[in-house]
Parts: structure tokens; C-alpha cells; sequence
């Protein structure tokens, strides 16, 4: 027995300091805060200062933007504060008081400035051209040019208010689905070798790659059953959720609600079809992939249950965490010594809050600010290896941010979602690089690879089929198409017999997967998973074989934070992702890693 996952879970007073995120950062401690909030709340009513002003001079407009900001730095630590206290014990009701203070303080704020956008937008487009002209709103040009951008989708007054009235009940899909799924549903237990265990959303995932297929197959259809018992419900809920979309598209002059939810990060719709085209010409190596799992399986047909099992078991291997942390940094060594030094001390030091604690919140996440440290929750496993690829993986977002911080300033520095998957991945690559070279264990290698493709798969290929459905689904209500149980199964159906295969059959729920799927709620996010992916594995390759001044690009691109759209971005990095290149890059490494493990299994 393992000895290690059996000692109790500590309560957060017992965790030595040393294992614990510093917060000081952002404020000594908690009476601090406190002071920091009573000082937002009296600040909050200077913003009425401003109203039916900034049309007035440039001066003004910069005045009011730099309060704004001055403002925005302020919540930005004291939500910080908040969210990171809750985060190390969830059931800590003070730390639970404090954030929903700050929750109701910062929404009274945003409330009373909800002016500043509006009247901005207003500003005759003459006018503002001189005013961007001067250096007073240099600092702030950046942010005004993605603001403006806005211009011709932004509404009357009279108009925006309606909108703004139905903010709340327009969230409606999204509350019934979580309520439904989270609370309502119930899924039983699961008969498995170690004795019943209840089936969760979570445990879900642990069943799903259990090595025995009895517990596979029991948990795939039990699960999937629950939703076809709620699918009339379900589809509502979604078609719910699809038809908002339209109707903001339409009403704030989109061309489709793809359109609309590209606008933001400037992103041509091409790129999204693309990534689709891309993928499909790819399908038959996946499909190569699934018949080699059948082989090395074992069965004489693969299911879909049988599709996230690892091919390789567990292998025995145990890293503490400041092993873990010497394994990143060495393997990261190429980017330098600034990047590597600067990681080494925040992960040894206090940046990241380590370990399991009674009440800490599950998972792993980065946390940066531009005043505190590019904080890392974590709930390391010394013997748990996919703990050492969190761990870059979060370095990565943390890195990102610091370097951002270090160039930008404040109203410049937070960077999109387009591009807030490429630095953890990029690290990932480096990470599984290293430890490919570094041992010359067969099975640890083909557990690499095996880990390499399905983290592909998962992120490419699945993300990439989920952003079809999206598109499909969409396309249909601004077609007048009814979205039914019916049309939505269908739908997914075929999707699904797409990427699997004709040689993988489907089951009887399968097609009711597309109706329990929470990103589908915040429409067309997905796909940024897969160019992300695409775009780190396309850099790792170029500062892996291009030297420094590959290297250099890649830094540059960090250090850019938010003061570019993300496609500029990624072409100043050495990437355009308005080309199918990067795709290919990363589809091709797929190829090769496939043909990889085939051979290190035996099965070429």
C-alpha cells in the first residue's frame, strides 16, 4: 500500500510557511486588506467626477483614464487577496465573507462607472484621431484603439440599457445547465476491484482510464445515462444558450454569432475553419492511432470507452517537488538564464502554494497580478508524474505574466485566452523532451509518448471537434433550423463518427456527450485550446533548432503581455496561425509520435 496517499490531509494552519504562497505581495495581511477596501469604496464615488466630460479634451479623457486604472490596480489586488485566500481553504468562512465583499464593492463600482465605455465611443471619430495624436493619451492608445474598434456594434443609449437590464436572465442557459448537471443529476456508484465507489463528474475521468474494462464500459454508460434521462431538458437548455448568441450577434450588427465572438481578439473567421479543414486531413492518422490502441488492448473491436485508457500503465517514479522543480528549470535551460533563474527562486521560494491541505481547492491554476507574484496553486503528488507536467504547465502561465508585468504597463499586460495556452504548453514540450533524453527505460519512454499523443489528441483533435459542433449547431438557428434532442444527437453523431472512425462503433448514449460539455455555454472559446497547442508546438521546434535569436522572438512574445492582438503577437513570436503551417507542425509530430509508440509497443 502507498503509504504516502493514505497520511491525513493537514488542516491549513499545520502547512509550514515555507510550503505556502507569500500573499504579502499584495497586502501585509488581512487588516491590510481590510484598509485596502474601505480606500476603493471612498474612491469608487470620484468616477461621477467624470460623467459628461470626456468629450470635453484630451486632458480629461487622460485624467479619467488614469483614475480608472489607478482604480482597476487597486481591485485588481484586493480580488487577488480574496480569491487566493479562498482558494487555500474553501470553507473558511471568513475568507468567504471577505470575497463576497469585495465582489459587492467592485460591481457597486463597475455599476457607477458603466458610463466611461459609452461616452468614449461617442467622441466624434475626428476628434479622438487628433486627441491620439498628442502625447497625453499616449500611454493609453493601445487600449483606446481595441476600445473604438467597438464602435460600430455599440447601440443608443436607450438601446444598451435594454441590454444591459437582461445581463442577468440572459445567463439563464448557463445557471439551469451547471444546476442541472451539478446539483440534480446523480449517478450512483460503480462496482470496482478496489470495492463501490460513487460516480462523480470528477471520479468520472478516473473510471473512464481504469485498467479494467468492466469498470470503463459501467462507467461510460452509467454516466451517459443520467444525461439521456435529462437530454429534453438539456437540448433546451442549450438551444437556449445558442439562440442568445444569435439574437446579441444580430442586434449588435454581427455578420453570425462566429463573427461576433472572434471580434474581440480580431481573428478572422478563416482561422477557425481552417483549423477544422486542417484537422480533417489529419483524421486518418488518428484513425491509424485507434487501431493501434485496439491492437495493444487487446480487444477484438475498440469502443469509445476504451479510448482514454493509458496503453502504457503508471509508471513507478517519484519525483519530490523540488525534484520536480530542478527537472523544469533544467529542462526550460534553453531560454536562458534570466527566465530559468527567475523561475527556479519563485518556485522554490513562495510563489506557489504546494501541497494538499483540509478544504484547499482541488487542481492546479496561476494566479498573476501586476502587484503581487505570478502566484501557483498546486496539489503536488511526489509519485504522481503528470504532477511534474502541471507544474510546468502553470510555470508557464506564471512566466508569461512576469515577463508581461516587467514590460508592460498596467492597462497593457493582461494578455488574451488566444494566447494564455501557448507559454504552459511550450513548457510542457520542453519538459517531455528532457525526459525522453534522460532515461533509457523502455516502458518510461513508451509511457512518455503514449502520455505526448493523448495530450494531443485531447487538446487538437477533440477541442477542434468540439469547435465543429459549436459552428454547426450556431449555423443551424441562424438558418431557422429547430434545435431538437433529435437534430443535436444527429448532429454530434456524425461528428463523432468522423473522428473516431468507421471501426469504432458508437454506443447508445454516445451522441448525448455533446449535450454535457460546459464550454459550449461560452460559445466558440474551444478552438483556442487547439491553435494555442499548435502555436507552442510549432515555437518549441523553432528555439529548439533556431538558437538565440529564436529564443529571443519567443521572449519578446511573452514580454508583449496584451499590447498587441494575439495574431500579431504570434507572428512577431515566428508563428502565423493564419496559415495552416503551425497546424501542420503540430499534426505532423503527432504522426510521428504515433509511429513511435507503435514501434516501442512492438505493434510495427
Amino acid at each position: 500500500m502507498n503509504t504516502e496517499n493514505t497520511k491525513s490531509v493537514p488542516l491549513r494552519a499545520a502547512v509550514p510557511a515555507d510550503h505556502c504562497w507569500d500573499l504579502t505581495a499584495l497586502f501585509p495581511d488581512d487588516q491590510a486588506w481590510e484598509q485596502g477596501l474601505q480606500t476603493y469604496e471612498q474612491r469608487a464615488a470620484n468616477v461621477d467626477a467624470f460623467k459628461g466630460t470626456l468629450g470635453q479634451a484630451a486632458e480629461r479623457l487622460q485624467a479619467a483614464l488614469a483614475y480608472h486604472f489607478e482604480q482597476g490596480l487597486l481591485e485588481e489586488r484586493l480580488g487577488y487577496y480574496a480569491h487566493l485566500r479562498v482558494s487555500e481553504d474553501v470553507g473558511n468562512s471568513q475568507a468567504q465573507g471577505r470575497l463576497a465583499r469585495f465582489m459587492a464593492v467592485a460591481s457597486a463600482y463597475h455599476a457607477r462607472a458603466s458610463f466611461m465605455t459609452p461616452e468614449i465611443q461617442q467622441i466624434p471619430d475626428d476628434r479622438m484621431a487628433d486627441w491620439l495624436q498628442r502625447e497625453t493619451l499616449a500611454p493609453y492608445r493601445i487600449y483606446l484603439h481595441k476600445l473604438l474598434r467597438f464602435k460600430p456594434h455599440v447601440l443608443s443609449p436607450a438601446e444598451e440599457r435594454l441590454l444591459a437590464l437582461q445581463t442577468e436572465f440572459s445567463q439563464t442557459a448557463r445557471n439551469g445547465f451547471n444546476a442541472l448537471t451539478d446539483v440534480d443529476m446523480t449517478f450512483g456508484t460503480i462496482d470496482t476491484p478496489e470495492g463501490p465507489q460513487p460516480l462523480t463528474h470528477a471520479s468520472y475521468a478516473t473510471f473512464i482510464q481504469h485498467a479494467d474494462r468492466n469498470v470503463r464500459r459501467t462507467a461510460y454508460t452509467q454516466y451517459l445515462t443520467e444525461f439521456h434521462d435529462h437530454r429534453h431538458t438539456l437540448a433546451a437548455l442549450y438551444t437556449g444558450s445558442v439562440q442568445h448568441d444569435v439574437f446579441e450577434a444580430r442586434v449588435r450588427r454581427y455578420p453570425s454569432a462566429i463573427e461576433a465572438a472572434l471580434f474581440a481578439d480580431d481573428v478572422p473567421v478563416r482561422v477557425y475553419t481552417q483549423l477544422i479543414e486542417t484537422v480533417h486531413a489529419y483524421l486518418p492518422v488518428l484513425h491509424r492511432y485507434y487501431e493501434y490502441r485496439r491492437r495493444a488492448l487487446q480487444v477484438d473491436t475498440l469502443r469509445l470507452y476504451d479510448t482514454r485508457v493509458p496503453l502504457v500503465p503508471d509508471v513507478s517514479t517519484r519525483f519530490t517537488y523540488e525534484e520536480a522543480v530542478d527537472q523544469v528549470v533544467t529542462a526550460l535551460a534553453p531560454l536562458g538564464r534570466t527566465y530559468t533563474e527567475t523561475l527556479q527562486a519563485g518556485l522554490l521560494g513562495r510563489w506557489v502554494d504546494r501541497y494538499e491541505n483540509k478544504g484547499k481547492r482541488s487542481g492546479a491554476f496561476s494566479a498573476a497580478s501586476y502587484s503581487g507574484d505570478p502566484y501557483i496553486l498546486m496539489n503536488y503528488q511526489d509519485d504522481v508524474l503528470s504532477d511534474l507536467f502541471t507544474l510546468a504547465h502553470e510555470a508557464g502561465h506564471s512566466m508569461h505574466s512576469w515577463y508581461s508585468v516587467q514590460h508592460q504597463p498596467f492597462q497593457h499586460y493582461n494578455y488574451t485566452i488566444f494566447v494564455a495556452e501557448v507559454a504552459s504548453t511550450f513548457n510542457e514540450q520542453w519538459v517531455a523532451r528532457h525526459l525522453m533524453e534522460q532515461t533509457t527505460d523502455h516502458a518510461f519512454k513508451a509511457y512518455l509518448l503514449n502520455k505526448q499523443i493523448d495530450d494531443i489528441l485531447a487538446t487538437l483533435f477533440r477541442q477542434t471537434m468540439f469547435a465543429e459542433f459549436e459552428r454547426e449547431t450556431h449555423a443551424m438557428v441562424e438558418k431557422q433550423i429547430p434545435l431538437t434532442v433529435d437534430s443535436l444527437t444527429e448532429t454530434y453523431a456524425t461528428l463523432l463518427r468522423r473522428y473516431f472512425g468507421p471501426d469504432v462503433p458508437l454506443e447508445p448514449h454516445s451522441a448525448l456527450e455533446g449535450l454535457r460539455v460546459p464550454h459550449f455555454y461560452s460559445a466558440f472559446y474551444v478552438y483556442k485550446y487547439a491553435t494555442g497547442l499548435a502555436a507552442a508546438m510549432a515555437l518549441f521546434e523553432q528555439v529548439r533548432d533556431g538558437g538565440d535569436a529564436a529564443r529571443d522572438r519567443y521572449l519578446d512574445f511573452l514580454k508583449s503581455g496584451g499590447s498587441q492582438f494575439p495574431l500579431e503577437q504570434l507572428r512577431t513570436a515566428g508563428v502565423d496561425i493564419e496559415s495552416p503551417a503551425p497546424l501542420q507542425t503540430a499534426l505532423d509530430r503527432f504522426a510521428r509520435l504515433v509511429d513511435e509508440l507503435a514501434v516501442h509497443l512492438g505493434l510495427e
